[in-house]
C-alpha cells in the first residue's frame, strides 16, 4: 500500500502550531499535578479513567482520531497484549481506549517528563539489546500479569508502519508463566484525508521526541487504526512454545497493517 507523504497543504501556520504546542504544555503539567496529588488518594480504576482522559486528551491536541475495531474481544480479566511498534503515540492511543501497563525499552525512562510520567504508571523497563536482561523481566510482567494486563512491543524498536519487524519471543514466556491468554494488536496510522497509510508519526532511527513531536503537529488530520485480532490460549496444545507464540502474533498483525 502506498505511503502518504508530508504535504505542504496540510502543514499548519507557525502560530496555530505555537497554540498547540502551550496546549502541550498545560496538559502535561495537568497529568504531573495527578499523578503527584491525585494517584496517590484514589483506587485502580478510578486511575485508568484519569489516564483514558488524558490520553484522549493528547490525541485531540495532535488532532489524531482514534479508530477500534474488535475492542470486544478482550475480556476483563488480565492477558498479554501484543503490539506492533510505529510511534511514541502508540501507548496514549492504547490507553485513550483502554488503559493497561507497558513494557517499554530502557532509554524511555530517560526522556524529559515523559520517561518519569512513565515511570509513575508502572512501566517494565527492558534493555532492548540485551536479550539475557529480557529473560530477566519476565519474572516482573508474569506477576504483573497475575492481576491486571501489560502490552509488550515485541519488535524491540519502532518502524515506518509498512511492515512488521520480526517478533523477538523472549518476553512471550510471561504469558506461559502466568497463563493468561495473548491478544495480537495491529497498530495503523493513516492520513484522515486520503484513507492511506502515513509514515508521519513514525518514530525511528536517530529521531529525537520533540523532532517527531513537531512532524506530527505540521502535519495534522491524522488517524490511528487499533485492530484488536483473536486471541491464543497458551493452555492450546499448538501454542505452548514461546517461539510459536511470537510467530502467531508476527503473522496476525501482518496481515492486518
Amino acid at each position: 500500500m502506498n505511503e502518504q507523504k508530508p504535504l505542504q497543504a496540510e502543514q499548519i501556520s507557525f502560530f496555530r502550531l505555537l497554540g498547540s504546542w502551550s496546549r502541550i504544555g498545560v496538559h502535561v503539567l495537568a497529568g504531573i499535578f495527578t499523578l503527584c496529588f491525585v494517584f496517590p488518594w484514589i483506587d485502580a480504576q478510578s486511575k485508568k479513567r484519569h489516564i483514558q482522559k488524558w490520553s484522549a486528551h493528547l490525541l485531540a491536541i495532535f488532532e489524531i482520531e482514534l479508530k477500534v475495531y474488535g475492542g470486544q474481544l478482550l475480556p476483563k480479566s488480565p492477558y498479554l497484549l501484543v503490539a506492533n511498534h510505529i510511534s511514541w503515540l502508540d501507548i496514549h492511543a492504547i490507553n485513550s481506549y483502554h488503559p493497561l501497563r507497558f513494557v517499554a525499552k530502557s532509554e524511555v525512562a530517560g526522556w524529559p517528563i515523559f520517561g518519569w510520567m512513565a515511570k509513575q504508571l508502572g512501566t517494565v523497563f527492558v534493555r532492548r539489546e540485551s536479550a539475557r536482561h529480557a529473560r530477566a523481566v519476565v519474572g516482573e510482567i508474569a506477576q504483573v500479569l497475575q492481576k491486571d494486563s501489560i502490552c509488550i512491543f515485541p519488535e524491540g524498536t519502532s518502524s515506518l508502519g509498512n511492515m512488521v519487524l520480526p517478533f523477538r519471543p523472549n518476553l512471550f514466556e510471561a504469558a506461559l508463566v502466568a497463563q493468561v491468554p495473548l491478544y495480537p494488536l495491529a497498530i495503523r496510522y493513516v492520513s484522515r484525508v486520503t484513507g492511506e497509510k502515513t509514515t508521519i508519526p513514525a518514530f525511528v532511527g536517530d529521531m529525537g521526541l520533540l523532532e517527531s513531536m513537531v512532524q506530527v503537529l505540521k502535519n495534522p488530520r491524522l488517524g490511528v487504526e487499533l485492530h484488536f485480532l483473536p486471541p491464543i490460549s497458551p493452555t492450546d496444545e499448538d501454542a505452548l512454545d514461546r517461539k510459536q507464540l511470537a510467530l502467531y502474533s508476527q503473522e496476525c498483525i501482518s496481515r492486518q497493517i
